[in-house]
């Protein structure tokens, strides 16, 4: 039974009650509990039920490393399931609930499955819901699903609110323990930006727990001074609540920080996501205690020794009673010495070895507190909690020969340090037979870009290593007790049979036990990587912290081999888990995606434009007048564009440079014509294909300069086309000299088009725009209206059309200026949709309508950008293969309806016959579709098997209520097919 202490606790504040409820049932603490010391402190042993047998299931640690202690906290829309109560801080009003139980935590049917545990060996359930075949569906499926998962999925939006920030420094140190602060120290006197950063709401780790003497003064004292000449430098920050997530290339970290979890309903974010560049991390992380496997070690009551001296020294509450302390290391004396002084009642020591002396252990005795040497736990008895142990040889099988009467378990079976952020980014481990752990290789460190080291790692995250040893790296003087030396104890007794393995845990949430991983031995399953994933060893939501390194002790046993050769599994980011919140961070509801707008949309927006979605940007579909519908204003737009003048704003188009000696060469990879060749002034259209070869981005290509090229794309490609240049340059050819910048925000981009267009520039003023001086697919740069400006002789639509590109901040101002100049022509600004119809009946082909991840630009009849004199391109061997050369693949055609009405979009033409599945076969689609105003009918474009071979070919293409919508193959070009008209 636990209890509150009526003295100590060093993190408590006794004058600040705080009410909170478990289950119903109301309950108090104090100001500075975790929720974890509150419900031990209110005598709540049992928090919650394994994942597969529903074992009773307790408070094991006080960190992190914590496997059972997940409870539903909160309610409506502040509930969130699986929260660790060793690291939630204890807030008034907070509601929690135990998991993975029914109907209730005491009584559990599920439990049932502990009495069938034969039935549920690891991998079970690979070997079973076989058979039969229809059972699986109806039967074996629902009650798995029913069964997966520990807590309740939130119902409600979250109402919090979280944060992104963004850091830089020098120095980033992870861990705020005596060695994270004598690392800063070290840095911040040099005058480095030094960055710390500690998970806990507290400093100095377990020194302030264990005590010690650093440099003459008390280990409390040397913390206090040490954090406040950190504060007084204005170079150094720290930031505790704030846990290192995951260390990444090149010196970049993700720090997670919980600013207002304590406050729910404060204007505080709840959480904050960290992005820091380093120059260089200071591993400080510190050490984690690992667990004895015993029959009963699962219990309510057993506890990490570690553990059960933090509860008494910092929250004043104790475990038990009457403790029992079994260990094969010294430093769990100190937990006997704890309890003690606390006034509790130590019922013995069992320790493996077969001798041990030096302080500790004298001190223990010295206090009349029997040591058992050389023996083991055979048996914790109970059920709920803890009634007593059943003590046997170490050497032997379990023999019984005690019984000592007791209310909690005290166990350690040495430290293993927290290497996960130094394994992170590649640093390696080594395996140190005498401290019995992997610890840090200094030799193979993390490497960054430069190829030096990009981290190191100090005495805490080495293991649990006297104060003396991790003070030497910064010349600190340092006393501790003299310990001998620990023993390698993975399993008590160290020949159990059965009977015993079956009940001794290595993973408590996942229920895997020894008896499991030696199965799996058994099995063929000699990868440590393999047997984690049969066995779910590893697997729960402490990712191994307890359970990895006894897994792979157990697993080297049974395959008689030394444990270096068995190695570890993979530690990934993040090292424990973080909130959907602070990764989304202010991206949802509204901001779920940046809404990204041109200098010009507020005038749009006043001329009462209809919006479009177009990947970030809200681009005007139409500019409907009063009284007209959409489909008119696009009419108007069309045919006053026709006749006379309409303006685009086309400054969502994306706009990228690439630039250097072999940004030519670059670009001849990246396209599937030549633009190396391309000259200075000149524009060329350019088809861009993915691996596989097919057509992922099209758009006009500039050359600039004799290094330099202005690549357009789509109005939603240009990041990913940015970023698939970037891939390329980066991860292939990296020795390649050339530079991008994606520039599309730069410049406001307008579009002038029609027969009026040239008049409208020429009454603008500045450069000269005639044809002679600036022909079709030519750019030149110059002043026009007393504007800078670029401009491009390039069409979409098939009439006289100027792209003309100039700084954003002078976007609405120019866009103003040639509104002004062309209203005496009768100009229009014209949506996206009046753009799509005009470039349809011109046969221009569109991403993502006549694309679809699976087209080739020789299906689109567009072979002509295909370049017949360079050997490779992207795309081009796949474009090769047999599929991609069948002659009866589906190509692009026109197609008109017989009565001139419009086609449905993306309706089918069938075929004769059915597929296997009794649908009509298929022989092709319709890509897009319209109403021409310029032609008074509807037109097509689509992908039809054979289709350029099928010119006048009448096909059917089904409708609503049977309908049927018969339509002719023709050429896809509508419209002034020479080209006549934007060549003027």
């Amino acid at each position: 039974m636990s209890l509150r202490l009526t003295k100590g606790g060093r993190l408590i504040d006794r004058s600040k009650p705080l009410g909170f409820r478990f289950n119903g049932q109301p309950m108090h603490g104090f100001a500075g509990d975790t929720l974890a010391s509150a419900l031990l402190g209110a005598g709540q042993a049992m928090v919650g039920r394994s994942f597969k047998y529903h074992r009773p299931r307790g408070i094991v640690a006080s960190g992190v490393e914590e496997p059972n202690a997940l409870l539903g906290l909160g309610t409506g829309a502040r509930f969130e399931p699986d929260q660790r109560a060793t690291t939630t801080e204890l807030f008034e009003g907070a509601t929690t609930t135990s998991q993975n139980h029914w109907p209730s935590l005491k009584f559990d049917v599920g439990a049932i499955n502990d009495k069938l545990y034969r039935l549920f060996p690891a991998g079970f359930y690979y070997k079973t819901f076989m058979f039969p075949r229809f059972a699986w569906k109806h039967v074996f499926e629902p009650i798995v699903r029913q069964s997966a998962g520990l807590g309740e999925v939130p119902k409600d939006a979250d109402v919090d609110r979280y944060e992104q920030a963004y850091g830089y420094c020098d120095v980033l140190v992870a861990g705020g323990g005596v060695a994270g602060l004598a690392a800063a120290l070290e840095a911040g006197r040099k005058g480095q930006r030094v960055i710390v950063l500690e998970q806990t709401p507290h400093w100095g780790g377990r020194a302030m727990v264990d005590g010690g003497q650093i440099d003459g003064h008390d280990a409390a004292d040397w913390v206090a001074a040490a954090l406040a000449e950190l504060k007084a430098m204005a170079n150094v920050s720290l930031r505790n609540r704030t846990m290192v997530s995951g260390v990444f290339d090149h010196g970049y970290v993700i720090g997670y920080q919980r600013v207002g979890d304590a406050e729910p309903g404060s204007d505080k974010p709840r959480h904050r996501l960290w992005r820091i560049r380093a120059g260089q991390i200071v591993v400080a992380s510190g050490a984690i205690e690992r667990p004895i496997s015993f029959a009963g070690n699962d219990l309510p009551g057993v506890m990490l020794a570690g553990a059960v001296r933090d509860y008494i020294m910092n929250w004043a509450v104790a475990p038990g009673q009457r403790l029992v302390v079994v260990t094969n290391n010294d430093d769990a004396y100190r937990t006997a010495l704890a309890a003690l002084d606390a006034g509790l009642e130590v019922a013995g020591v069992v320790d493996a070895r077969e001798a041990a002396s030096g302080p500790l252990i004298d001190a223990v005795k010295a206090r009349g507190v029997r040591v058992y040497e050389g023996h083991g736990i055979a048996k914790v008895k109970g059920r709920a909690e803890v009634t007593g142990v059943e003590l046997c040889r170490q050497a032997g099988e379990g023999t019984v020969v005690m019984e000592l009467a007791c209310d909690a378990v005290a166990m350690s079976g040495g430290w293993s340090p927290a290497v996960h952020l130094w394994s992170h980014c590649g640093g390696k481990l080594f395996w140190d037979e005498a401290a019995v752990m992997f610890r840090p290789d200094h030799a193979r460190p993390p490497t960054g870009a430069d190829g030096e080291a990009m981290a190191r790692i100090v005495g805490a995250a080495d293991g649990k290593l006297r104060l003396c040893e991790i003070m030497e790296e910064f010349g600190l003087g340092a006393v501790a007790d003299e310990e001998s030396a620990i023993e390698p104890v993975w399993l008590m007794p160290a020949r159990a049979p059965d009977a015993l393995r079956f009940k001794a845990f290595l993973d408590y949430q996942n229920d895997v036990k020894v008896s499991d991983v030696q199965l799996a031995a058994r099995e063929g399953y000699e990868s440590v990587e393999h047997t984690k994933r049969y066995t779910t060893l590893g697997m729960a939501t402490d990712q191994g912290k307890l359970s990895n390194i006894n897994g792979l002790a157990i697993l080297s046993d049974a395959l008689g081999r030394p444990i270096p050769a068995t190695g570890t599994t993979t530690f990934r980011p993040p090292y424990t888990p973080i909130s959907f919140g602070a990764i989304t961070g202010e991206a949802r509801g509204e901001l779920f995606q940046p809404l990204r707008r041109t200098p010009i949309q507020g005038w749009h927006a006043a001329r009462g434009a209809h919006w479009e979605p177009v990947g970030q940007w809200r681009r005007p579909y139409c500019y409907p007048r009063s009284g007209e519908a959409h489909g008119d204003a696009v009419k108007r737009e069309i045919l006053t564009t026709r006749e006379k003048v309409g303006m685009l704003d086309a400054s969502t188009l994306g706009k990228i440079v690439v630039k250097g000696p072999d940004a030519g060469r670059f670009l001849d990879m990246l396209y599937t014509n030549l633009m190396s060749t391309l000259p200075v002034g000149k524009c060329r259209y350019g088809l861009m294909c993915n691996e596989n070869g097919f057509l992922m981005d099209d758009g006009v290509v500039v050359r600039l300069s004799e290094d330099s090229w202005l690549c357009h794309t789509t109005s939603g490609g240009a990041d990913r086309i940015h970023g698939w240049m970037e891939d390329w340059l980066q991860c292939e050819w990296w020795d390649w000299k050339v530079y991008t910048a994606n520039l599309t925000e730069q410049f406001a981009q307008v579009a002038v088009v029609g027969p009026k267009a040239r008049a409208v520039l020429e009454k603008l003023g500045g450069m000269d725009v005639s044809k002679e001086a600036l022909p079709f697919m030519t750019y030149v740069e110059g002043e026009l209206g007393g504007f800078r400006a670029r401009v491009f002789r390039i069409s979409f639509s098939g009439e006289l059309s100027y792209e003309i590109a100039v700084p954003t901040s002078e976007g609405l101002a120019f866009w103003e200026a040639v509104a002004e100049a062309g209203a005496e022509f009768g100009i229009t600004p014209y949506g996206t949709e009046a753009l799509h119809v005009m470039r349809a009946e011109k046969g221009f082909i569109m991403i993502g309508d006549e694309t679809d991840g699976t087209v080739i630009p020789q299906d689109l009849g567009l072979g002509w950008a295909i370049s017949k004199k360079k050997e490779d391109y992207l795309g081009k061997r796949a474009q090769q293969r047999s599929y991609m050369t069948d002659p009866d693949r589906w190509k692009l055609v026109g197609l008109e309806t017989l009565d001139g009405s419009v086609l449905p979009d993306g309706v089918y033409a069938v075929d004769a016959g059915h597929n296997a599945n009794g649908q009509r076969n298929v022989q092709g689609r319709v890509t897009s579709t319209y109403f021409s105003p310029t032609l008074g009918k509807g037109i097509a474009m689509g992908l039809v098997r054979r289709g350029p071979d099928r010119m006048g070919e009448v096909l059917d293409f089904p409708g609503d209520n049977g309908a049927i919508h018969k339509a002719r193959i023709v050429d896809p070009c509508f419209y002034d097919k020479e080209g006549e008209k934007a060549n003027v």
